[in-house]
Parts: C-alpha cells; structure tokens; sequence
C-alpha cells in the first residue's frame, strides 16, 4: 500500500499563546510542518521552530495571498492546512490515521475533506447554532486547489468531490468577549469595505432586518438555545456583528466611498 506523506501549512502573527497547542496536535502524523510567519514581534518563530516546524517569514499580503504562499512552501501533495488557533482533537486524529493511508489508494477521490470546527467560548464547547458544525475543508490534495476571497473569510477552491468528516476540529477563537467584541469591529469593517468595492449596497432597514433574522436563525432555527445562556449570548453576538457589517455597509453606501 503506498504511503502518504502530509505537509500542514499555518499562518501567523503573533501568536505565542496558541502555536504550541496546534503543533502539538500535529505531531506524529504530519511529516512536515511550515509555518508563514508576518514579522511577529514575539515567540513565535522561536516556539515553532522548538517543536520542529520549518518557519518561514514572508510580509504579510492578505489571508488568501498568504495561505497560498503557505501552501507553495509544503513539500508534499497532500496538505492539512490549519490556523494557529486552532488544535486537532484527538478523535478527528484517529480519524485521520485511518483516512491517510487511503488516500493515494483511492485514486485521490475526494479530492478535499471537511471537518466540523466547535468553539471554546465562555469555559465551554458551543455545540449549537451559528457556529456548530462549522464545517472547513482542511485536508486537500495541493496541486489542484488554491485560497481565493476577498479582504475576509478566505475560502478554499478545489477540483473534484469533497467529503465530510464526523470528529470535530477544536478552535480556541477568543481570550474573553472583550476580545470577541474588539474582532467584530475589526472584521465587519474590513468586510463592508471589501463588500462595498465589490459593488454591494445597503438600505436604511438592511442592518435591522439581516441582524433580526441572524439570531432567529441561530438561537431557534440552528437551536443555539440548546448551549443555555451561553447559546443565547452567542446568538446575540452573531446578531450584533450583523447588525455591525450592515450598519458600515449602508454609511459607505451613503456616502459613495469607503
């Protein structure tokens, strides 16, 4: 049976609080770890490199300018790509040690695999809602995809058929809500620039109705009350970043420049 060597590609910036966790997850599986790293001005270089990962530093150049660099720097076809924030769990690697070795034997079909990405928010995993299963295509075969998107939520494309995986991908998002909220101002600004360039518009009521309808969806229609008061918090956090977005969107709409 042929055997199939993985590489896994990580972006950073900054990141000494969360490299370690993720490489430590990809070790004894994954034969060969880059890491891209935008200039940090802390560990980061230094932990990665402690934990064998060949560090690279490249300028930063936008998500999707920077995960494909990432992905030309991998030494091999298959590819496991993973932010620093986040951490394989040890029942998405058995179920990788079982799908790897197939890999080549099937003819690379699926071309792409996705994995169920869970938050830890609030001391807990949130397993309802908007943002489970977060479903990410992570492991892919190289030479036929490549990152594309705008300025946010960079996504990734790829030739063939893709697949679900069932064990869950861990995603450590945010220190606390102050941190969550200093992201969705940051975020929902870069993504109603990047809409607006795109052509979008938004109306007077657009903000309301979208922000209304988002934590409808993700408290009863994606049973986010089902996490308690942490669920309900969530979804009204995804509401209020809506809202956000909308709201940027429509001031640049009236005023006919970013």
């Amino acid at each position: 049976m042929p055997t199939t060597q993985l590489s896994a590609a990580i972006i950073t910036l900054n990141e000494e609080a969360n490299i370690e966790r993720c490489l430590r997850s990809l070790q004894g599986w994954v034969d060969d770890i880059v890491v891209v790293d935008s200039n940090s001005v802390d560990r980061t270089r230094e932990i990665a490199a402690a934990h064998g990962a060949r560090v690279v530093v490249h300028d930063w150049e936008g998500f999707v300018g920077q995960k494909n660099f990432a992905l030309a720097q991998c030494r091999h076809d298959w590819v496991f790509s993973i932010d620093a924030d986040e951490e394989v769990s040890a029942e998405l690697r058995r179920e990788l040690a079982e799908l790897i070795p197939l890999l080549e034997e099937n003819a690379r079909q699926p071309m792409a695999y996705m994995v169920p990405r869970r938050v830890w928010y609030g001391g807990r995993w949130i397993l309802h809602g908007d943002w489970y299963p977060d479903y990410v295509t992570r492991l892919f075969y190289r030479p036929t995809a490549h990152f594309a998107g705008a300025a946010v939520h960079e996504r990734l494309v790829h030739e063939g058929k893709s697949q679900k995986l069932r064990s869950p991908l861990n995603h450590y998002s945010f220190r606390d809500e102050a941190d969550h909220r200093e992201r969705m101002e940051k975020y929902s600004t870069l993504w109603a620039r990047s809409k607006f360039e795109s052509g979008a518009r938004a109306g007077a009521a657009t903000p309301y109705a979208r922000a209304i309808f988002r934590f409808f969806r993700g408290a009863f229609i994606k049973q986010g009350l089902l996490d308690g008061p942490i669920g309900l918090r969530v979804a009204l956090l995804c509401s209020r970043e809506v809202f956000m977005k909308y709201h940027k969107l429509r001031q640049l709409s009236a005023a006919g420049r970013p």
